[in-house]
């Protein structure tokens, strides 16, 4: 039975040059970066060269780039390194409801260390209200943390604005790109970002891979203990093959960035504008034009999602009812409730990510084997 992947907001497949260009260093250059022999220097130039290339996907410099496991590290270091080194300043951060697990655990772990969160509120589309943030800021904030783009309903932030208010206020700014990065172009410097957490397995890198943006000058502590490596911000004998499979990723995908997004937006608009046809009183979740090109978040009413996706993968189609990170939870999602999104919808909700190796041929399988299983559970 063919495979029919859309859950590329979960993870994407490691691309094949991005496994190519890994292959040396999970072999014969196998040599520790710190170490000052041949094969040594040649993994720390492989680093460095990584280095560059994230830093030019996202218009900053190499040495703003500081190498991680994940997202999820990213997104701890960049809270909690700026919140320890600037509490002398004040204690008060905020972010929004809907932000992913890393940052909402994060923040509440804070809280617990007596520093003061504010959660700011949704609209129904999940775009964040730009009077209250103005409204929440204290003369002790030091962080505003708002995500990229939502990885559940795809609605994508007024980043340039929060940034822009963030800088007014003499406040840092972070942002959760890992859903954003390969999906947005994304200029540091414009957008007013002072930090920005990425993941490589969401854009073709593998997984236990990820990077931290912080601008020049931002006083940030390390959270973890052990060597000097990563400029003294992150110990730990570097990852040399992931690092080098992020690097090629992050430069192969937006090197190809028009076509790329311009078939996932296709794809996408496709999808949606069939589904609505043919399966009655659906709703579409997030923003109608702020949101990622290939993310559709779809509730169906009198379906479980979990029924749904298992009846799916037995057709051989992978998707999801939500953030991968949450599967298993009883609760309800977290996002879908800030936005204010009935119950009995939240719980039929199913979110498709397409990605590169998708056809317009296995949509149409995907639309079709939703309208059957659909209108056999919906008869229940």
């Amino acid at each position: 039975m063919k495979v029919r992947y859309f859950d590329h907001a979960a993870t994407t497949p490691i691309g094949e040059n991005v496994l190519k260009a890994m292959l040396p260093y999970l072999t014969y250059e196998y040599g520790n970066a710190s170490a000052l022999y041949t094969i040594g220097r040649q993994s720390k130039k492989a680093i460095n060269e990584a280095r560059k290339k994230v830093a030019n996907a996202i218009c900053a410099k190499p040495h703003e780039i500081y190498f991680t496991s994940c997202g999820s590290e990213s997104d701890n270091l960049a809270i909690k390194g700026v919140a320890y080194a600037n509490q002398s300043k004040g204690k008060h951060i905020i972010t929004s409801k809907i932000e992913h697990h890393a940052v909402l655990n994060t923040c509440k772990t804070l809280e617990k260390q007596g520093f003061e969160v504010t959660y700011l509120d949704v609209d129904e589309n999940g775009i964040i209200k730009i009077d209250q943030l103005i409204n929440s800021i204290k003369p002790t904030t030091i962080l505003i943390s708002i995500m990229f783009a939502n990885n559940e309903i795809g609605t994508i932030e007024p980043i340039e604005i929060i940034g822009d208010i963030a800088h007014k206020n003499k406040i840092l700014f972070h942002t959760d790109s890992v859903q954003a990065v390969g999906n947005v172009k994304i200029d540091v410097n414009s957008l007013n970002i002072d930090l920005l957490s990425m993941s490589g397995h969401k854009f073709y890198a593998p997984k236990g891979i990820g990077a931290l943006y912080a601008r020049e000058g931002v006083e940030f502590e390390k959270i973890q203990d052990g060597g000097h490596q990563e400029s003294d911000k992150r110990a730990g004998t570097e990852n040399v093959a992931e690092i080098v499979g992020l690097g090629e990723a992050i430069e192969e995908i937006y090197k190809d960035y028009d076509n790329y997004n311009q078939k996932l937006l296709e794809l996408r608009d496709y999808y949606i504008s069939e589904i609505q046809k043919r399966i009655p009183n659906t709703k579409l979740n997030g923003d109608k034009k702020l949101r990622l090109p290939g993310n559709a978040n779809i509730s169906f009413p009198k379906v479980n999602a979990q029924e749904l996706l298992l009846a799916l993968d037995e057709k051989g189609i992978c998707a999801s009812a939500g953030s991968a990170c949450s599967t298993g939870s009883t609760s309800p999602s977290h996002v879908l409730t800030a936005i204010g999104l009935d119950p009995e919808l939240t719980e039929g909700t199913l979110r498709v990510t397409f990605g590169r190796d998708n056809t317009k041929e296995d949509v149409d399988f995907l639309i079709d084997s939703l309208e059957e299983i659909i209108s056999k559970i919906q008869k229940k």
